[in-house]
């Protein structure tokens, strides 16, 4: 680790800078430039049919400029436009746009390839940084800007042979690595050059080529670069930025502070080296914070599956937004929070989302709800209980959620890995819902005894195998159910601590649910049985015999 090697890049001195007093109140001019960036970075570059069916996603996903590459370089890019063109694919109100170096047979060539689009972006560039002029061009500050101007005026001269509506954009190409001043500079004599030579406003694209710095020293240029390029009034800034330090995101949204107009980037972040910004997490950041991205992004599903088909690379598990794991929480006080969340939503009939660790409703941008919250050995009782909410609508006493979660916990630990909603369900029933040993309910009549204020049953169950029909009253249901149960199998002696039920369905052929916590008066015992009926009374007593079940199980134990 030879840090010596290596020195600071310089920063700018810039004390009248206001972006950081600022906040981002709408959504910028957006790019996509998949089709180039995203192509041209690719192990395995797309072909023709590949291009045409990520162009029809980024139109359906309302994108309005859309960048294609370099049509005078590629064949397969030409080839790809003028197909575009034939099928009739780009909408009256999508701008193309094309690339192309300061060198008269590529505008030329370009030129040739845009006929017949009503709307184009003719974006031309050339490299300014300071090591660039120094290593690669050997040329000076005069010459790079000339470069750039005669660039511009071969655009100009193309127009008298172009029938549709042309923008120009400039880039100053690695714009992290040159100083501002010749930034500024080299911009006013571009604009200087094109002297209104279309309606439309010229885009002076920055691009953050290769990030060199911290993101607040990107914002500081484009700041100072907005305060200072003349006729700011009448050219967009234009922001490129690539995620070199992993800050991409970041950059964007201190260059949006800092004043930026428009933003370039690609789908989920791909592009050269660590790729471009991610236009989707840019967009979704927004949405977080109640601003209208201006695309239309609910399905995120679509979009990873069309990506990854198209591009041939897989988006990661924990990509913001998109990747499979980011609305999963396996730790036990993130899913406890989000249960909380989610119910106190519920009760409060908030139309205002704010649930701890979702930053937005996974619903929203076409996730699910199943599995927001996972299971494994780190979880704990608040996600177990929000699975047998959420999936299956069973709402656990608060503390049975500890007993089953041990049941839980028990599972992952002993075969690895996550636990599915369906095995947590298996589970449930197995411990609770199935159990007919060593007591199985065979039938019940529940008698209301307006006499003496007493309910009268009679109940035919299995004890160890054995039959029975016993008779008796209580103080209700359950109470009458206990000395009936006594009566043949007298060293059975609990009383039931806790006792709650709901409806597991809406409608006339809903089913109710019972939890009973039970005590054995002998050891101190404590456990939950469940029953599950069409009519709430037997509910509760199948939840008796599962409970006496599960006391004579939890009692061998201690044996």
């Amino acid at each position: 680790m030879n840090y010596q090697r290596y020195k600071k890049n310089p920063v700018v001195t810039f004390p009248e800078r206001e972006w950081c007093n600022k906040e981002i109140e709408k959504a910028p001019i957006w790019c996509s430039v998949d089709l180039r960036d995203g192509n041209q970075a690719l192990i395995e570059p797309m072909n023709v049919e590949e291009k045409m069916e990520l162009f029809d996603l980024i139109v359906k996903l309302g994108f309005k400029e859309i960048e294609i590459g370099f049509p005078a370089a590629s064949q397969i890019e030409f080839d790809f436009l003028r197909r575009l063109v034939s099928e009739h694919k780009i909408p009256d109100d999508v701008k193309v746009q094309v690339l192309s170096q300061c060198r008269q047979e590529l505008i030329d060539k370009t030129f040739e390839a845009i006929q017949g689009i009503k709307n184009v972006v003719f974006h031309i560039y050339n490299s300014t940084s300071t090591l660039q002029r120094d290593v690669v061009f050997n040329k000076s500050r005069e010459e790079i800007i000339q470069i750039a101007v005669d660039g511009t005026n071969m655009v100009k001269e193309g127009l008298a042979g172009y029938d549709g509506n042309l923008q120009l954009e400039y880039s100053p190409e690695s714009f992290s690595g040159t100083e501002v001043d010749f930034s500024v500079e080299i911009c006013n004599a571009v604009y200087d050059a094109w002297d209104h030579a279309t309606e439309a406003p010229v885009i002076f694209n920055l691009p953050n080529t290769v990030e060199m710095n911290t993101p607040n020293v990107y914002a500081d240029q484009i700041e100072y670069c907005c305060k200072h390029i003349r006729h700011r009034d009448e050219c967009i800034i234009s922001v490129h930025p690539h995620n070199d330090r992993g800050t991409g995101v970041a950059g964007t949204e201190l260059a949006l502070l800092a004043g930026a107009d428009r933003v370039e980037g690609t789908l989920l972040g791909n592009g050269e080296r660590t790729g471009n910004v991610d236009i989707l997490t840019v967009a979704y950041n927004m949405f977080s914070q109640g601003i209208d991205p201006e695309l239309h992004i609910e399905n995120i599903n679509e979009i990873v599956e069309v990506f990854e088909r198209c591009c041939k690379m897989d988006v990661d598990m924990r990509h913001p937004y998109a990747g499979k794991l980011v609305f999963t929480a396996f730790s036990g006080s993130h899913q406890d929070a989000i249960n909380k969340g989610v119910a106190a939503m519920k009760e409060r009939g908030s139309d205002i989302w704010q649930v701890p660790y979702l930053p937005i409703d996974p619903a929203d941008i076409g996730r699910k709800y199943e599995p927001v919250v996972r299971i494994n050995s780190q979880s704990g009782k608040g996600g177990v209980a929000f699975v047998m909410d959420s999936v299956y609508g069973y709402k656990l006493p608060k503390r049975m959620q500890r007993e089953f979660a041990d049941v839980i916990q028990y599972i992952s630990e002993k075969e690895g890995g996550e636990v599915k909603p369906e095995t947590i369900m298996k589970a449930f029933k197995k411990e609770y819902i199935g159990l007919t040993e060593p007591f199985e309910l065979l039938y019940v009549d529940v008698y209301d005894n307006t006499r003496d204020e007493e309910t009268d049953v009679v109940v035919d169950f299995k004890y160890n195998g054995e039959a029975y029909k016993s008779e008796a009253s209580g103080n209700g249901p359950i109470n009458a159910v206990k000395y009936a149960i006594r009566q043949y199998v007298p060293e059975v002696d609990f009383q039931v601590r806790d006792y709650s039920e709901h409806s597991l369905s809406v409608g006339s052929h809903a089913k109710a649910i019972a939890y009973i916590e039970m005590e054995d008066k002998r050891n101190g015992n404590i456990v939950f049985g469940v029953g599950i009926s069409s009519n709430i009374t037997r509910a509760s007593i199948r939840g008796i015999f599962s409970a006496l079940n599960r006391l004579v199980a939890k009692n061998k134990e201690y044996v």
